[in-house]
């Protein structure tokens, strides 16, 4: 299946790669160059992939002017110049629109090409997708990542994929660009499970640090020092670091952070949910989180 042919950006060298190099890189698309999927694009371009970029706004493609990176005027015309399309923009409705809307996608990837979701969504989400693209013999790949712009400028960020070997394995030598580890969870959506349960473990551990820095205020132990202290025991945790940063509130957080962390919480209970599973005290505690940074699920 073909699209129109994805142009350079004016000014842009077009890093036409030889037939050697096309034969020994996959050529990828990537839509969703925000904070953290802008360096993770950087990084596949600067690795040698011939890499095709599609955006809503056009400023987000401004940034790769100086690079080797083409352009497209829609997700099918991209797509058409790939053999693995990745997928980064914000929530489910966005991720479905990118690859299965008019112009999307599946409108442009030919057959036995990938579709990778780096978005944090609905397992179920992925699995649709899934049963549309194998209509058109396209594999989808869930490929949730975890660490945030400045791991994927510097190539370690945490990759968590679910779906077939073949398919993961396909995809490896892309997300070992900005990668490091890349672990294989098992089926489609496992990738997806796996970070929703890491995601609102972190919410989980903001609020009993920040209630752990609240108590030692309240007993008059200087909460710096006690969180100074928990860094080097037992009670020591990502999420301490980032409230005793901000000096033992969860207001910054939650301006930056708190509506995708309530996002993520509501997956994560829907999936349990539907389940027939109890979410246990994680979610418990993720919810006072929620609660403090005026987040309620």
């Amino acid at each position: 299946m073909s699209g129109p042919t994805a142009t350079p950006p004016t000014g842009t060298p077009t890093g036409t790669p030889t037939a050697s190099t096309s034969a020994a890189k996959a050529r990828v698309g990537f839509v969703g160059l925000g904070g953290q999927g802008g360096p993770m694009a950087r990084r596949i371009v600067e690795a040698g992939h011939p890499t095709t970029l599609w955006a809503r706004r056009p400023g987000s493609l401004e940034p790769f002017a100086d690079t080797a990176a083409r352009t497209a005027a829609s997700p099918a015309a991209m797509a058409a110049d790939c053999d693995v399309a990745c997928v980064c923009v914000v929530d489910d409705a966005d991720v479905e629109q990118v690859v299965a809307g008019e112009d999307g996608i599946l409108a442009g990837l030919p057959e036995g090409g990938v579709v990778v979701v780096h978005s944090t969504v609905h397992p179920d989400t992925c699995l649709r997708l899934a049963d549309l693209a194998a209509a058109r013999n396209v594999s989808v790949v869930d490929a949730p990542v975890s660490g945030g712009g400045h791991a994927a400028a510097e190539g370690r960020l945490l990759v968590m994929a679910g779906g077939e070997d073949a398919a993961v394995e396909r995809c490896r030598p892309v997300f070992a660009t900005y990668a490091d580890p890349v672990v294989h969870l098992g089926p489609l959506g496992s990738g997806q499970l796996t970070k929703l349960l890491n995601n609102v473990l972190f919410t989980a551990n903001l609020a009993t640090a920040a209630g752990a820095l609240a108590l030692g205020r309240s007993l008059d132990v200087d909460p710096a020092r006690l969180a100074e202290v928990i860094a080097h025991g037992s009670g020591a945790s990502f999420a301490l670091g980032r409230v005793a940063a901000a000096g033992g509130t969860l207001d910054p957080m939650a301006a930056r952070a708190g509506a995708l962390l309530r996002k993520d919480a509501r997956l994560l209970a829907a999936v349990a949910e539907a389940a027939g599973v109890p979410p246990g005290p994680v979610l418990r505690a993720a919810d006072d989180a929620l609660d403090l940074m005026d987040h309620r699920r």
